[in-house]
C-alpha cells in the first residue's frame, strides 16, 4: 500500500517571475522535497491574487469572536448573509490548505523593507478568529508543523549592518508566525542578500557578498528540505 504524505504547502509572492530569488530558492526547496518522497502543493499569490477583506468579514469575525474558539463546521453555521458567505468561501480553502499541510515553504521577497502585499493579502485572509486552535483542547494546529520562510534582500540588513533598523521582513513574519502558535523551534529562515548587485550602482564592490550569501542560502534550503523529508 502506498502511504500519500502530508503535503508541503508553498507559497510565492514574488511578483519578478523566474529572475525572483526568492522564488529560485522556493523552487529549490520544493525539488528537494519531492525527491525525498514529498508532494507539493504550490500556491502564487502574485499570479492569482487573495482577495481583499471586506467588510463582511469583519462582521462574522467579530461575531464568531464573541462565541470563543469554534470548529469550522460552527463557524458556518453563524453566516448571516449572501457577503458573509462570500468571504468564508474565500477563506476556507486557503485555511484548510495550512491545517492540512505537513509544512510550509513561503517564499518572500524584501518589497519597501517590508513583506509584498499580496503576501499581506493572504495572510490577512487565513487569519480568521480561532481556525488555526483546537476548540476541544485549545492547542495550537500550527505548533507540529515546520514553517520554512526563504527571504531575499536586494541589500544587507543583517544585525550590525547599518540598514538593520530598516528590516521589517523576516522581524515581521517571524512575530505573526510565533504568535499563531508556530513553534520558534520549527520555523527557519533563510535569507540571500545582496541579490541587487549588479543592478544598483551603489552596490557596487559587493560582489564577494553576494555570492557568498547566494551559495550559503541555496546549500541550507538543499539541507532543510533533506532534513525534513527523513
Amino acid at each position: 500500500m502506498t502511504v500519500m504524505l502530508a503535503p508541503l504547502l508553498h507559497v510565492d509572492s514574488s511578483a519578478d517571475g523566474e529572475a525572483s530569488v526568492s522564488r529560485q530558492l522556493g523552487t529549490l526547496f520544493a525539488d528537494e522535497w519531492r525527491r525525498g518522497g514529498g508532494i507539493v502543493r504550490h500556491r502564487d499569490v502574485s499570479a492569482e491574487p487573495v482577495a481583499p477583506l471586506r467588510e463582511a468579514y469583519a462582521r462574522l469575525g467579530r461575531r464568531v469572536e464573541r462565541k470563543g474558539v469554534l470548529s469550522l463546521e460552527d463557524i458556518a453555521t453563524l453566516i448571516a448573509d449572501d457577503d458573509e458567505q462570500r468571504e468564508w468561501d474565500l477563506t476556507l480553502p486557503l485555511v484548510n490548505e495550512v491545517r492540512e499541510a505537513r509544512a510550509v515553504l513561503l517564499g518572500v521577497p524584501m518589497y519597501n523593507f517590508g513583506v509584498p502585499a499580496t503576501l499581506k493579502a493572504w495572510i490577512d485572509r487565513i487569519s480568521f478568529p480561532g481556525v488555526f486552535v483546537d476548540p476541544e483542547t485549545g492547542r495550537k494546529l500550527l505548533a507540529d508543523k515546520d514553517f520554512v520562510v526563504v527571504t531575499a534582500r536586494g541589500g544587507g540588513y543583517g544585525p550590525g549592518t547599518p540598514r538593520e533598523k530598516f528590516e521589517f521582513q523576516e522581524s515581521y513574519l517571524r512575530a505573526y508566525l510565533g504568535d499563531k502558535g508556530v513553534d520558534p523551534e520549527r520555523l527557519t529562515f533563510v535569507s540571500q542578500e545582496f541579490t541587487r548587485v549588479g543592478d544598483v550602482p551603489a552596490l557596487d564592490g559587493l560582489e564577494d557578498l553576494a555570492a557568498a550569501s547566494r551559495t550559503a542560502a541555496r546549500s541550507r534550503v538543499v539541507e532543510l528540505a533533506g532534513r525534513l523529508t527523513r
